[in-house]
């Protein structure tokens, strides 16, 4: 049986994509729309395609143990990532995602209520947590956790609009200071931040606000709107959260229950298999303030960006992180070098830069940048390049 096979994953066209990285990358016609995301997985809302007609989440189902191995199929009983490449032109909406115990509770309570899946209303699309890690392919922004309590309190103070938080923040920290202007009503927070807006707009506007400042990521994401329309509560967690910057290669891992929000850039994404995604404001989805409050984790973030750790080949670099459902690492390799591995369950690898081929047994896959390959368990196999190449990888940990 084959072991290595070509995959065609599936384009999202949400409204925060760009408009020609990914239909450049994986080689389709550019129309009038944003590109958002590049799925590669088998997650049942846009499973890929192996070959001409085959699902993988179809594949797997009719033979888990030869596809994503014994270990992984009683573990998961899924394959337990999704891996995407994301373009991000225009600010996400806030959003955390809930632990596997409350997406399960969640996602159980929803369908007892009727609520179709397909529903805008609806929080939970399945019964999955959704930690993720990212890798830039570009200089990327991101917002990412509470910013520590001393830093915090110096944007209180020192942003004339914030002042009447001061108080809160001291009185009941984090959690207060959140909840109190997630509840404003729009007409609060229009009279509380249109100051604020007015401000920092000709500034944005004559290009004089640095990309670290919040105040270039509320301009940006105020510029997105229609005339007349109201100010976006999200502005206040552009101010309360760390702003990172991630350069080529660097990685950042995002838990459950860590408020966060790509800002600008391109990225390799590694998560749980999941689609649930609490919104916290930036977004013209469905935003449930009581139901996002019970899984933000309120507490300072000193954010960890990683550069992944060099394998002994000296190809390889792994970015580590606590989940157990996935591992991300990058392979760059030059002529005459060989990369040799054994895969312990499925694994998904896309070319980013150049040209390389995959040999398993008596096949061969050569692929160009954006193509993908499907490798399943106990494939073992080589890459090799006859210039230079850069590919991610995406597996799970197998003990």
């Amino acid at each position: 049986m084959s072991k290595l096979f070509p995959l065609k994953g599936i384009v999202q066209n949400y409204a925060w994509g760009g408009s020609s990285f990914i239909p450049e990358l994986v080689s389709i016609p550019q129309e009038d729309k944003p590109y958002a995301e590049y799925w590669m997985g088998a997650h049942n809302n846009a499973p890929a395609q192996i070959g001409e007609s085959q699902l993988l989440n179809k594949m797997i189902e009719e033979d888990p143990k030869g596809t994503i191995g014994t270990y992984i199929n009683e573990k998961f009983g899924r394959l337990p990532f999704l891996f995407k490449v994301l373009d991000v032109k225009d600010v996400l909406s806030i959003q955390v995602h809930p632990t596997k115990v409350e997406a399960e509770k969640g996602f159980a309570r929803e369908n007892e209520e009727g609520i179709p899946l397909t529903a805008s209303h609806r929080n939970y699309k399945d019964d999955n947590h959704k930690p993720e890690i990212m890798v830039a392919l570009s200089e990327f922004y991101l917002l990412h956790g509470f910013l520590p309590k001393d830093k915090l309190k110096e944007v209180l103070t020192t942003v004339p609009e914030f002042s009447d938080l001061v108080e809160v923040f001291e009185n009941g920290g984090y959690y207060e200071l959140y909840k109190t202007v997630m509840e404003y009503t729009p007409a609060q927070v229009n009279e509380k931040l249109r100051s604020l807006v007015d401000r920092v707009m000709p500034l944005y506007n004559e290009g004089k606000i640095e990309k670290s400042s919040p105040d270039y990521w509320t301009a940006k994401s105020v510029a997105l709107q229609a005339e007349g329309e109201d100010l976006d509560k999200g502005i206040y967690s552009i101010y309360f959260f760390n702003i990172v910057k991630a350069d080529v290669g660097e990685a950042v891992f995002q838990d459950a229950g860590l408020p966060h929000a790509y800002l600008e850039g391109q990225n390799m994404e590694l998560m749980a298999n999941s689609d649930n995604v609490l919104r916290g404001g930036l977004t013209p989805k469905h935003v449930d303030v009581p139901e996002l409050l019970k899984h933000v984790t309120f507490d300072e973030t000193h954010p960890n960006v990683m550069d992944g750790e060099l394998q002994a080949d000296g190809l390889e670099r792994i970015y580590k992180s606590p989940a157990p459902d996935f591992e991300l690492s990058r392979i760059s390799l030059k002529g005459g070098d060989q990369y040799t591995h054994t895969a312990k369950t499925a694994q998904i690898i896309i070319v980013s830069e150049g040209e390389a081929t995959i040999t398993e047994g008596d096949d061969t896959l050569t692929l160009t940048r954006g193509e993908v390959a499907l490798l399943l368990v106990d494939a073992n196999y080589s890459i090799s390049t006859s210039s230079e190449a850069v590919l991610f990888k995406a597996t799970a940990p197998v003990a």
